[in-house]
């Protein structure tokens, strides 16, 4: 498929027909980031950008078009480029400094606020942390923000959710690498891909 520009929700992965009521073997595909298309019965993850080594997106399963590429700027920092080498923005790792939490994530795309990606938990004005608190169970909430390890980690955690906000706006949602939600339509694809291959 085509169309990453507009892509609103993705995964990646190399599942291509997951398991369904009326489908039971698991169709298997390349490495790619993936768009949910069809109803309950009939799902289908459709490639819209195939991985390919170090952090690159291609827009062919040849790996012959480049889409893009996360590049190591540091030990915590990636500046992704364009297929004409241009600087796309950066996603950075803010490693935390409690013991117990994991990482909080940003992403800068040149011309607009940067997008920190933080727990649910932690994101959002005092008075929308306080609405959060009330609609959740102490224990879940607690469990949430104590998980240990880091993104992709081979620990058997509930999957993290992430708010990713522009100043009050959330631009972006995600869980983990398995499902990731863009909410502003200004948000350059390539950088939430681009995350989604780092982070994995």
């Amino acid at each position: 498929m085509s169309g990453w520009e507009s892509v609103r929700e993705f995964t990646v992965g190399t599942v291509e027909l997951p398991a369904t009521p009326k489908r039971r073997k698991i169709g298997w595909g390349p490495k790619a980031i993936r768009v949910p298309q069809g109803g309950k019965h009939d799902r289908v993850l459709a490639a819209c950008a195939y991985a390919g080594p170090d952090h690159s997106l291609y827009l062919d399963a040849e790996l012959t078009q480049l889409l893009c590429v996360a590049v190591a700027a540091g030990p915590d920092s990636w500046t992704v480029r364009g297929a004409d080498g241009s600087s796309l923005g950066s996603i950075t790792r803010i490693p935390s400094t409690r013991p117990l939490l994991r990482p909080n994530w940003r992403i800068d795309q040149p011309g607009r606020p940067e997008i920190i990606g933080r727990t649910e938990w932690l994101s959002g004005d005092a008075k929308q942390l306080a609405e959060k608190a009330a609609g959740r169970i102490f224990t879940g909430v607690l469990d949430a923000l104590t998980s240990f390890g880091a993104e992709g980690g081979d620990q058997p955690t509930k999957e993290r959710v992430l708010e990713w906000r522009a100043g009050d706006d959330v631009v972006m949602l995600s869980e983990a690498t398995k499902s990731i939600t863009i909410k502003a339509p200004w948000l350059d694809r390539r950088l939430p891909f681009a995350y989604a291959l780092v982070a994995g």
